[in-house]
């Protein structure tokens, strides 16, 4: 075990560059195990996240290595980063990992949650057609390339689902946000990530999407990145363990232990060479600690 940490620590040296657009070897998918692992006494623990992190395929990469080194089973409700948060309140989660701070605040301000760790990042892009019918490549941020899809009223698919996504979208527009019952151009979809952006290939439509979900869906798609890595595009990741002293039958201790892997070296260096070998970055960046 020990001499896997220190290859996995080596690694985060040799991807930190890749984890900001670099091209260095993908980190292994998993890790050995140590013999005979004890079961916990609670070994569910319940994780309410957003869609982007496991539709772009990072849990699915990153928990099996936990629950081989811990004993535990992560269960994952996946939705909008509002639905996350909701199963949360209603006691129905451990705790989340979503990407909306205004809205992570408000969860903790009402007593749901202990506190609030951002731990990683990427950036949102705007994707489109390949011709690019608004003219928005080369645009200075998304205000101005949302400016010109109002202009040029060409189909935009939104989230439309309360989503982190969906409130970063909306925070773009400001208060001239578009109405899908007035707006024929504007699409209101109600739908995930993957969804929408299947809508938006099939209506050559453009859309606001977390860059991970779309480069790992980019093979079926046919839209390209017009637009990425502005300063109204950056989307920051927090996990929140949910407050036992507010909601009854939490696994607290999964919860807290999940949290701590996360944050850990061996899992950082996972996240920071994920995607690397198949895109040539990391799809997730590491917030300094």
């Amino acid at each position: 075990m020990k001499k896997t940490l220190a290859v996995l620590l080596a690694l985060v040296m040799l991807v930190s560059f890749a984890a900001c657009g670099g091209k260095t070897a993908d980190a292994p998918a998993q890790t050995s195990a140590a013999a005979d692992v004890p079961t916990p006494e609670n070994p569910v623990i319940r994780l309410s996240t957003t869609t982007s992190v496991n539709d772009s395929g990072l849990l699915p990469y990153l928990l099996p290595v936990f629950e081989q080194e811990t004993g535990y089973k992560v269960e994952v409700q996946s939705a909008g980063t509002g639905a996350a948060i909701q199963k949360a309140e209603d006691g129905n989660a451990d705790l989340i990992l979503v990407h909306a701070k205004a809205s992570e605040e408000e969860f903790i301000e009402k007593g749901f949650g202990v506190e609030r760790i951002p731990f990683m990042y990427n950036y949102f892009v705007v994707v489109g057609p390949k011709d690019d019918p608004a003219g928005i490549k080369g645009s200075v941020d998304a205000a101005t390339a949302f400016g010109k899809i109002r202009d040029t009223q060409n189909t935009f698919v939104s989230r439309g689902d309360e989503s982190g996504t969906h409130k970063a979208e909306l925070k773009i527009w400001g208060d001239n946000a578009p109405d899908a019952a007035a707006d024929a151009w504007y699409v209101s979809a109600g739908q995930g990530m993957g969804t929408c952006l299947s809508m938006a290939s099939e209506q050559q439509a453009y859309c606001l999407t977390d860059k991970a979900t779309f480069l790992s869906m980019q093979a079926q798609l046919d839209l390209d990145i017009l637009l990425e890595e502005g300063e109204d595009m950056k989307n920051t990741y927090s996990l929140i363990a949910v407050n036992p002293e507010k909601i009854d039958g939490l696994n607290t201790e999964g919860a807290d232990a999940l949290i701590d892997w996360m944050l850990g070296d061996e899992a950082s260096a996972l996240i920071a060479g994920y995607g690397v070998k198949e895109y040539g970055a990391a799809l997730f960046c590491l917030l300094d600690k």
